[in-house]
């Protein structure tokens, strides 16, 4: 059980026509402009100044409470393209797309969590609310950093939160370190000599060294990673071939490699580049690797893992506050924050029973019952990180 959080009804209204509204109306990577106006009025409504323009549809929001020290809170705008199946009345209007991972509450939250403080301010310093756009796979993380946001915004930490439908909801999960998987693509052309189907002797068969590529590769896992060592390899492309009596000439394999230390990265892609020269050589064919680096791990920081765990005490039982959690081989652009400053990415509980959908299914639904919580999350963050003087409190 949690504690109520002290978040005002007229918030918690606004928090679910906002979220429900971003819902029905998603936006993938780099094309949330719609959202992003939805967040910059709202935020200037509060009285806040608003700065739009990083990574194309980011909106930054700022609120100072006199001098002191500052952070930033992160929350992402963006959908994914699939198709939703649910049938709620504020599912998606747009084919093709949908708010499968939860953003759509992540910003409510963050919204809902400025309001309160924009009203408020039981705090002193300067807080940053940095609505990001395209964290599914393009980076926008990334981007907006490359692009200046902590030079533009600066902040001594900053912190993230993601919605876990499979953590029961009034819970957190958070662990020191490594959280989430390093994340890398890679795509290996492979090129033989096309030849007819009933004469495979006079060439080189592109699929067939592609079948023992797939295979080879998942040695790598089996045979050249230690047992108490995290990777994965997963081919999840093929593509070679026009008709049924053609052996072609090129065959295509695509897929991901999640690692959690960055030493295994750098082991796992050499051993992929080995692999695929000796099975070049057997065969007589070309094949060339593209390793392409893409997120890195989520790493949080030991002091603010604390602050983000006392934060989150403050508002349910300690005991409800997993520190210990397992990191997770999914991945997150948060991670590029990370790498410019010190932070913590916590999950917060989302589940109401064993039959929930998980996240990027097409049946997936942000559990509304957990906005308050979330957004009290934030507040809680803030005045325990940016305290105010104790006469200052109590003039509030």
């Amino acid at each position: 059980m949690y504690r109520d959080p002290e978040i005002a009804e007229d918030t918690r209204a606004r928090m679910l026509a906002w979220r429900r509204d971003i819902h029905a109306n998603p936006e993938t990577a780099f094309e949330e402009h719609r959202t992003a106006n939805v967040v910059a009025n709202a935020l200037m409504l509060m009285g806040l100044p608003v700065h739009r323009g990083l990574a194309g549809t980011g909106v930054v929001g700022t609120l100072k409470n006199g001098e002191g020290p500052s952070i930033a809170l992160r929350a992402d705008l963006d959908a994914l393209n699939m198709q939703e199946l649910g049938t709620q009345p504020h599912a998606s209007k747009c084919a093709g797309k949908m708010h499968a991972c939860g953003h759509d509450g992540h910003t409510a939250m963050l919204l809902g969590a400025a309001e309160h403080l924009s009203r408020h301010r039981p705090f002193k310093g300067t807080v940053h609310f940095v609505f990001q756009p395209a964290e599914e796979n393009e980076g926008g993380g990334r981007v907006m950093v490359d692009e200046g946001l902590f030079e533009q915004f600066p902040a001594d930490a900053v912190y993230g939160m993601h919605n876990f439908p499979s953590l029961p909801r009034g819970q957190f999960a958070i662990r020191k370190g490594t959280m989430t998987a390093f994340l890398d693509t890679f795509e290996i052309v492979v090129t033989g000599k096309g030849s007819h189907g009933a004469m495979p002797e006079t060439g080189i068969d592109s699929v067939v060294v592609s079948a023992q590529l797939v295979n080879a590769l998942q040695t790598i896992v089996s045979r050249r990673t230690g047992a108490t060592d995290s990777a994965v390899v997963s081919v999840t492309q093929i593509h070679g071939g026009d008709t049924w009596n053609v052996i072609p000439e090129t065959v295509v394999l695509r897929g991901t490699v999640r690692t959690l230390d960055p030493a295994i990265q750098d082991k796992t892609q050499a051993a992929m580049q080995q692999i695929c020269d000796g099975v070049a050589a057997t065969h007589g064919a070309k094949v060339a690797l593209d390793y392409r680096r893409g997120y890195p791990g989520v790493v949080n920081t030991p002091a603010e893992t604390d602050a983000a765990i006392a934060a989150a005490a403050s508002l349910v039982e300690r005991a409800q506050v997993h520190t210990d959690i397992p990191p997770a081989m999914g991945s997150e652009d948060f991670a590029f924050m990370l790498q410019k400053r010190p932070g913590a990415y916590i999950g917060i509980g989302a589940g109401e029973g064993p039959n929930d959908p998980n996240v990027h299914n097409p049946y997936y639904d942000f559990n509304d019952n957990i906005l308050p919580l979330g957004a009290a999350y934030w507040v809680a963050l803030v005045r325990q990180q940016l305290p105010a003087s104790r006469d200052e409190s109590m003039m509030r």
